[in-house]
């Protein structure tokens, strides 16, 4: 069974339709584009003539978004259970958060309080921090990394929202790999890994890369930095092929080697509202030591 994030009293999908879906943010519902919808079959026709704005494609790459409510605002809040997260229209469809990682945000959460000890999250490719402010509320220390300073920014001020900015938490904005290499140099080392790389990316010279040629290298590279005695280790993936099965086979091949563990990976997805289907979001693969 695949792992959804079903718990959503903020967020919802409300239908999906011809590389479409159609969402409630809180107060306000939005259309944005998703390669995954390749149907035509709509749910509920009438409320896609309803939305607060939509997310525009252009031929020439990139897009931008229109409009349509004036009441909505620039950014506004949302919760999942008692966090709280900043959500905002941006220049490349997204609002800074994935609903869908939730189900992840739940489970860090229950290993980190069921530790009984001390856990250092090292939290890379962190974006807007959804897994860091998780972590910090199950009482984690967490160092959140990303190269961008806006996202980096944008998760300071998600963990402010939540009155955690007075908790342990490091941010720092860097290639993940250069700094995981410094701090395996530096000799210090974290229970808890989560990662969640993008498809493609740029090398601190400007190279292009695809995850797909760096995955096992970096998953590699990720389990070395791990203490004696880890607690978790998550990866996610949004690139297209790349089966939950090979995510559990570099798991194995990798920390699986160096640890006693426990290996599982699944699609992720969302419920549609009013409907019997489910939106896939991805791929997660998991470790938990023995």
């Amino acid at each position: 069974m695949m792992w959804l994030s079903d718990e959503w009293k903020d967020y919802e999908i409300l239908d999906t339709a011809d590389g479409e879906k159609l969402e409630r943010w809180g107060n306000f519902t939005c259309i944005r584009p998703d390669p995954q919808v390749i149907w035509s079959y709509r749910n509920a026709k009438e409320k896609w003539h309803r939305v607060s704005g939509k997310y525009i494609r252009s031929k020439k790459g990139g897009g931008n978004w229109e409009i349509y409510d004036e009441k909505m605002p620039q950014s506004w809040k949302i919760n999942y259970k008692d966090l709280k997260f900043i959500v905002r229209p941006t220049g490349f469809k997204h609002t800074g958060l994935f609903p869908e990682q939730a189900c992840n945000w739940d489970f860090a959460r229950e290993k980190i309080a069921g530790a009984n000890r001390p856990i250092k999250v090292l939290n890379l490719f962190g974006y807007t921090g959804g897994a860091t402010v998780a972590a910090l509320k199950a009482g984690a220390q967490v160092c959140h990394v990303d190269a961008s300073k806006g996202m980096v920014a944008w998760a300071k001020d998600n963990v402010a929202a939540n009155g955690l900015q007075e908790k342990p938490v490091r941010y720092i904005v860097d290639d993940a790999v250069k700094f995981v290499e410094r701090e395996i140099r530096r000799g210090s080392f974290y229970e808890a890994v989560i990662m969640d790389p993008p498809s493609y990316g740029r090398g601190p010279k400007g190279e292009i890369w695809t995850l797909e040629d760096k995955i096992f290298d970096l998953v590699e590279l990720c389990s070395r930095v791990l203490s004696d005695k880890p607690l978790f280790f998550i990866i996610n993936s949004y690139t297209t092929g790349l089966a939950p099965n090979v995510l559990y086979n570099i798991l194995m091949m990798t920390v699986g080697r160096r640890f006693s563990c426990k290996v599982e990976a699944n699609e992720i997805g969302l419920p549609i509202s009013d409907s019997p289907y489910v939106l896939p979001c991805g791929s997660t693969g998991r470790c938990v030591f023995l």
